[in-house]
This record gives C-alpha cells, structure tokens and sequence, in this order.
C-alpha cells in the first residue's frame, strides 16, 4: 500500500467507493427523519443541535476514507475487506441516531453510546489502513503515524464522553477539544511530512457524487410532502406546486453546484485544497437539512405538525442559503478572489427565500411558498447562463494559466 500517482490518467471513482458511499444513503435518512419529527413539533434546538452533531459526524467519516482511497487505494481484499468493516460501522452509526436527538431534547446527557460504537469500527478499520500505509510507505510513512495517532487519541476520547455521559456544560468543552483533534490531525501531517497523494480530479469526482447522495436526500423530502399532500386532498394544484418546487430546487442546486470545474482548480493549488475538504462537509450537512425540512413539510401537509407553512418554509430555506454562501465562499478561496456578480446572485437568492417566509406568513399555501424558495437555485443559475460564465471563464484563464 504505497501512495498513488496524483497525476494518474483517467482516474474515476470505483465500484467500491460507489458502493461505499450507499451507506451514507441510510445514515442521512436516519438523521433527516429525527430532525423532520422534531421541527414538526416546533422543537428546532433539538432538530438543529442534533442534526449537525450526527450530519458532521457521518460526512467526517465520509471524508476521511475518501480522501485516504483517493491517496492509497490498492483495491486488494485487504483494502476491500476494511472498507466492508466501515461500512458496518456507518450502519451502526446510523442506528444510533435517535438516542442522540431523544437525549437532546429531554435535556438529558448526550447519549452517543451506539454512534461511537460504529464509529469504532470504522476507526478501526481506518487506522489498520495507516499502519499499512505506515509499514509500506517509507515516504508516507510519518504522515501515515500522525494520522493514526490523531484516529486513536481522538476516539478514545469519544469513546470517554459515551461512557461518561457528561453533563452539557463539560460536554461541550470536550467536544471542542474533540473536534480539534479529528479536523487538526489532516493539517498536523500535511505541516509535518507534506500532502497524501491524492488525486484532484479523483477527490472532486468523488464530491460531487456525494453531492447527488444528499440531493437524493431533497427528492426523498419532495416524495414525502407530495404522499401527505395527495393523502389528505387527493391531487390538486397544490401538491403539484409541490412536486415542481422539490423537484426544482435539486436541480437547481444541481446545476449551480456543478458549474466550475473545481478538479482543475485542485489539481493547480493543491495548498488550498482544505477549504474544499472541510467546507464541502457544511455543503453536505446542509443539503441534505433541505430534505429534512421538505420531510417536515410533509407533516405539516399532512395535518400532523404543530408548526405551520411558515416553519415548513424556513426549516427548508435555512440550509438552502447556507449551502449557497458557503458554496460561493469556497469558489472565492479556491480562484483567491471576491466577484461581486456573485455577491449580487447570493442577494437575490436570500431576497426569494426572504419573500417565501414572508409569503407563506401571510397565508399562502405551502406550494405557492416552496417555489418562491426554489427560485433561489435558479437565479444562479440564470445569472450564471446569461452572464456569469463569461466572467468565471476570465477568471479561471487567469488562475489556471
């Protein structure tokens, strides 16, 4: 197991790494489905809290295998039987959603007994990957031991708050310190003994196709909203606003989202790869928010909330403006400039998603208010379609040489 070329032609992503990624499929339904209960009932702290804590756990367990298969995938039945053993441990993680937005909304502990069991798993199949690495590597060899002492130091102390069940105010001090250590270690071995080998157009591929797995998500949502619609009213003119607006904003994210050519990017300024690392997990988390709201929105169709099409729309609208900005942000690292075409697009985007609130506080339907929210993908896109892509191609004929 010794790294691979970075400049390797025609690298794809692998039946394997597809495979993989199915998991994370079960893992984000479990989280949106707690979340879309408990903003049903207006509990949004509880939805909120716990939806990011489990959202970011999944997507950082995503992106440490992908980033180490990018660098170092043999495809051997060794590296294939570890990554069927992560596998298990995403399931497991994913069963042990509910305890953790149960014990958040009773104000309880933190019960993450049954994620950090599946973590532990996956941990350790991940760190029997870096010792290989370590013992096969001679180049990769020091960065291979950081990443295996930052895997074991960090779980252990995950697995110290399980067991402890602290109490909220020393859980989140050693969450900080947690989180450090897990989003440090990567910067630690890259400071130390350079970048893994990874492949930029590999990684970008493999981002973007994780992407569609949390716009699966919104499609799911979409479903969810138009079944409780069409249950309680039969079609109508509403539940097809319904099925257009959902159906709408995934692609309008689609499209907005898979615009630049980023593995160029990547593959040109491999020291700024980090904002793509880590922001791409905000994306992530945030996207598939999307579908935990348009689930809520089901419920409230459905005559089972206790919020109303206002709080259906925000708890839709949120994640949207938060995948957009951050979206925009990690372009602007990315090409080391601010365009403000694109600050006039993120304007209008959050002006749509304004007015959706405003419209459905006033008494409109929830279909009429979701396709003011879809609106806000597709004035990107349109910005981009008439005058953006000539001012991204300027930029990247500058940046990319």
């Amino acid at each position: 197991m010794v790294g691979r070329d970075p400049d390797e032609k025609n690298r794809v992503a692998s039946p394997l790494e597809l495979l993989f990624d199915l998991t994370f499929v079960a893992a984000f339904n479990r989280a949106g489905d707690e979340a879309a209960h408990f903003i049903a009932e207006g509990h949004f702290g509880t939805a909120i809290v716990g939806f990011a804590f489990v959202s970011s756990t999944v997507c950082w367990a995503w992106v440490n295998f992908s980033w180490f298969a990018s660098a170092f995938d043999t495809d051997d039945w060794y590296f294939r039987l570890t990554t069927m053993v992560q596998m298990i441990g995403v399931l497991i993680l994913a069963l042990g959603t509910p305890p953790v937005f149960e014990s958040i909304d009773a104000g309880e502990p933190l019960d993450i007994g049954v994620m950090v069991a599946g973590y532990i798993v996956m941990r350790a199949a991940m760190l029997a990957q870096w010792l290989r690495v370590a013992r096969d590597d001679p180049t990769s060899r020091r960065a291979a031991l950081i990443f295996a002492t930052t895997i074991a130091i960090a779980q252990v102390g995950w697995t110290l708050v399980a067991v402890l069940h602290l109490p909220l105010g020393a859980i989140v001090p050693a969450l900080v310190v947690l989180y450090a250590i897990e989003l440090g270690g990567p910067v630690i071995a890259a400071r130390v003994s350079g970048l893994p080998p990874w492949h930029a157009h590999h990684i970008a591929e493999r981002y973007g196709l994780f992407m569609i797995i949390t716009l699966g998500e919104v499609v799911l949502g979409t479903v969810a909203a138009v079944s409780a619609a069409v249950g309680r009213v039969g079609w109508s003119v509403e539940a097809v606003m319904v099925v257009v607006a959902g159906i709408g904003l995934a692609f309008g994210l689609w499209w907005s989202l898979f615009l630049v050519p980023f593995g160029d990017l990547l593959h040109r300024y491999r020291r700024r790869a980090w904002v793509w690392a880590y922001g791409g997990v905000v994306v992530f988390a945030s996207t598939a928010a999307m579908g935990a709201g348009l689930h809520a929105a089901a419920y409230v169709a459905g005559g089972e909330a206790t919020i109303g099409v206002t709080g259906a729309v925000v708890a839709v609208s949120v994640p949207v403006v938060v995948t957009m900005v951050t979206a925009f942000a990690i372009y602007a690292v990315l090409v080391h400039a601010i365009d403000g075409f694109h600050l006039l697009l993120v304007a209008g985007s959050v002006t749509a998603l304004g007015l959706a609130v405003v419209v459905a506080a006033a008494g409109a339907g929830l279909g009429a208010s979701l396709l003011l929210v879809m609106l806000a993908p597709a004035i990107t896109v349109v910005g981009f379609e008439t005058i953006g892509h000539r001012r991204m191609a300027q930029v990247l004929r500058q940046v990319l040489g």
